[in-house]
């Protein structure tokens, strides 16, 4: 089974672009995702920030939600001297990537860390042997 990406539904408004108004930027970071026999490895590339700029949970449908939000806090000072912002882009950033795991995943052993700019997800692989030991014979009376 391979790790799908759900969709992520947005639209820019235009309003905030005429009224120069503070925006909030989507981007989906850059994604590497690599499989080996013990485990997936996901990669994302998130120069610039910080463990807590970043929330990875999963959902009530089991799906991997990883979510990144980071205000970039500038002052205006130019207000004070008589000058306006002609054009704003440093403004709140924000991604939201769900992906659906494959059911080989041991959801209570899932890591993360970011590091250098990259932040690498581990999903442990379930084995042959503890799929079968999770296997159970029911009596019938």
């Amino acid at each position: 089974m391979y790790l799908t990406r759900r969709t992520q539904d947005f639209i820019p408004t235009l309003f905030n672009d005429l009224m120069n108004m503070d925006t909030i930027s989507y981007s989906e970071p850059k994604m590497n995702i690599i499989e080996n026999k013990e485990n997936y490895l996901i990669q994302y590339s998130v120069p610039g920030l910080k463990k807590e700029d970043l929330k990875i949970s999963i959902d009530t449908e089991g799906n991997l939600v990883v979510e990144m939000s980071k205000e970039n806090n500038h002052k205006d000072e130019r207000k004070e001297n008589g000058t306006r912002f002609l054009r704003r882009e440093f403004s709140t950033e924000q991604f939201r990537n769900t992906l659906v795991l494959p059911e080989d995943i041991h959801r209570n052993q899932i890591t993360a860390k970011v590091e250098n700019g990259i932040l690498e997800v581990t999903l442990p692989r379930e084995t042959v042997e503890e799929k079968k030991a999770l296997m159970q014979t029911i009596e019938v009376h």
